[in-house]
């Protein structure tokens, strides 16, 4: 996704520009969206090279050390299960940074600040649960299911803390209400149709969903074209639309909700009738914390100021 959508500075003289920190308020905030989409592909190179139980403890990644050690027999597995773990840390640094530059320079949105670093909190907590229990695949869908609801929720803050115009026109809460939810399904079937495919993030963990992979694989494909269609008739009612101040952000913010979504699509039909290579199953992971992020950003970006006075 091209983050620029929400990477614009603040309006000078606004409230997010005083104090030291306050200053990179808005940098943090995208840095947070960078950083919770780069989780989940590391998380899936995990999963794809088979080092989900590389270390086999938490917090410690061997016992008695936080740090790996080489074993021939482990290879380098180990070595790429703590990149991910040290990821986290950066991750939460990232997190605890946004939260107090926001409640410095925009106190109005100081509880929200201290969601991404809750969640990465919970993530963390969850990732240890994981381990413990093996890979168990429901365990393991979860992780990339709250991943994807960080996603969400920083670019809503990143577009927030630099009170991004939204759209000027007749509100439509319907259709948005119905892209989130099939958002959602499309999210939580391809987590399903992961649990059930051959890659289960550690050669000896052989525990998979008791589901038809082609089957389910169908029934994800389904809910995306469902999805595609649901956010054609939005782009029809809100093509000629723009958002306040006469910013071009509404065009911007569905043409790339449209290229994600195509993109992904396309990744996907590759990787099924392609056996699921290791690449492809990655760029797909990428694909979703793209997609997300670009869905969240739609969503605030097309939602009318009629909207918030409808529902305040």
């Amino acid at each position: 996704m091209n983050l620029s959508t929400i990477a614009r500075p603040i309006t000078r003289g606004s409230r997010a520009t005083t104090g030291f920190i306050g200053k990179y308020v808005h940098g943090l905030a995208v840095a947070n969206v960078a950083a919770q989409i780069g989780i989940i592909v590391t998380g899936g190179l995990v999963r794809l090279t088979e080092s989900g139980l590389g270390c086999s403890d938490w917090p410690h990644c061997e016992p008695g050390s936080f740090t790996p050690e080489f074993h021939a027999e482990a290879g380098i597995h180990g070595f790429i299960e703590f990149g991910n773990r040290t990821l986290t840390f950066i991750l939460v640094i990232i997190a605890l940074l946004l939260a107090i530059a926001i409640w410095r320079a925009r106190p109005s949105l100081k509880w929200l600040g201290l969601a991404p670093g809750l969640g990465v909190i919970a993530q963390a907590v969850l990732g240890g649960v994981v381990v413990k229990l093996e890979l168990n695949p429901l365990l393991v869908g979860l992780h990339m299911f709250i991943s994807a609801g960080l996603v969400w929720i920083s670019v809503q803050i990143a577009l927030r803390v630099r009170s991004a115009p939204r759209r000027v026109g007749r509100p439509m809460p319907g259709l948005l209400a119905a892209s989130r939810g099939l958002l959602m399904v499309v999210v939580v079937l391809g987590v399903l149709t992961t649990g059930a495919g051959p890659h289960s993030g550690d050669a000896e963990a052989t525990q998979r969903l008791a589901l038809d992979p082609a089957i389910i694989a169908k029934v994800h494909g389904v809910a995306v074209v469902l999805y595609m269609a649901v956010i054609i008739w939005m782009i029809a009612r809100v093509r000629r639309d723009r958002s306040v101040g006469g910013r071009d952000e509404v065009r911007k913010a569905w043409i790339v909700v449209v290229a994600v979504t195509l993109a992904q699509g396309l990744v996907g039909t590759v990787q099924y009738f392609t056996g699921l290579p290791e690449l492809l199953v990655g760029i797909h992971m990428l694909g979703i914390g793209l997609l997300v992020a670009a869905q969240s950003a739609a969503n605030y970006l097309l939602r009318s100021p009629q909207s918030e006075e409808l529902t305040s």
